[in-house]
């Protein structure tokens, strides 16, 4: 992986006045979250979390309510204080920094956009989005001349003069999402910003979004619910649980390889059609029945829906290739175990 952006290290929250006695209790103990609340008081907001985000990264952080998402996220431009533990930036532990700073990281490093993006009603398009400039005594010419810029960006040129009130509720998020693009920070941080919009909409903004993220190469941490959210834009994702980042892995991986109960519950509605590849569900290929020299050739990228596709028009199992060289195979049997998910013999 290459050099982390965001990086955190045995992260700890634990909410009350005996928070490091229920921290202690928990560790030697193995103690749960409501164990901790009933016994200490305190409620466990995120307990031992580790994990690295590379630049240009979509790292998708998803859980039921309650399971510490938000929590998490904050303590990345230190809203939120550890308990124990260690957030770096850039290779920058922010809680050593002063309040100075701290400031400084957050409004030229880390933007922030909420489910309610909360722009200010009296001020036009333009000046919402120039506003982090504005508090960074940068001159109207400049921050202004970003504020379009960062607007072109989002497909909202033309309503720089317009109120917010007179904008749908999709450009107003991405006049959101532009006003945390002007101050150019390295680290995006989403707090479910599309959850309350129409399908449609969402789906278009989502497509949007990745886009940019990946024009700008922008290290991202996206809160989300939603298990197709994070599917549709996400590199990585992390799946939370009373606290506890249960599995990390690519979207691919998580299907596949659920390493519980809980996210195999999470996943099993999840159509695997476009998801699953060739290389997770191959055979080797000295297992394949053959001769295979008329059977069809598959890369190794391939997913469920195109290995069906050419399944479909042949008794013979399809042969997987790596750079045009044979590596595997798949029959059909493999391919309806991989639309199961994972349930290989």
């Amino acid at each position: 992986m290459a050099e982390p952006v965001v990086k955190l290290s045995n992260v700890w929250k634990i909410f009350g006045d005996r928070a490091d006695e229920a921290m202690a209790a928990v560790k030697s103990e193995g103690l749960t979250k409501p164990e901790v609340l009933e016994r200490f008081g305190c409620v466990v907001g995120v307990q031992d979390a580790s994990f690295e985000v590379p630049r240009g990264e979509i790292f998708c952080i998803m859980g039921l309510s309650g399971s510490g998402k938000s929590t998490l996220v904050r303590h990345v431009n230190r809203l939120i204080e550890p308990t124990s533990g260690t957030i770096e930036i850039l290779g920058n532990d922010i809680s050593a920094m002063n309040a100075r700073a701290l400031r400084k990281v957050r409004a030229q490093q880390i933007g922030m956009v909420f489910q309610h993006m909360a722009l200010m009603p009296h001020r036009s398009v333009r000046d919402n989005v120039a506003y982090p400039l504005e508090i960074r005594n940068v001159p109207k010419s400049k921050r202004w001349a970003v504020s379009d810029h960062v607007l072109g960006l989002v497909d909202l040129t033309g309503y720089e003069d317009r109120l917010p009130k007179e904008l749908s509720g999709g450009m107003q998020q991405r006049v959101g999402i532009a006003r945390a693009l002007a101050s150019d920070p390295e680290i995006l941080l989403m707090d479910e910003p599309f959850s309350a919009l129409d399908p449609l909409i969402r789906l278009q903004l989502q497509d949007q979004f990745k886009a940019l993220v990946a024009q700008l190469r922008k290290t991202t941490l996206f809160i989300t619910h939603d298990l197709d959210e994070a599917i549709r834009i996400g590199h990585r994702i992390a799946i939370m649980k009373d606290g506890i980042i249960v599995q990390i892995g690519t979207a691919e991986e998580i299907v596949m390889n659920p390493a519980d109960d809980y996210v195999r519950e999470f996943v099993q509605g999840i159509s695997k059609l476009k998801l699953v590849k060739a290389h997770s569900i191959m055979g080797p290929l000295d297992k394949a029945p053959g001769p295979l020299g008329d059977a069809p050739r598959a890369d190794e990228g391939a997913d469920l829906d195109q290995l069906i596709d050419l399944s479909a028009e042949t008794a013979l199992p399809v042969v997987i290739t790596q750079n045009g060289v044979d590596v595997g195979y798949v029959d059909k049997t493999r391919l309806l175990r991989g639309i199961q998910g994972g349930k290989q013999e």
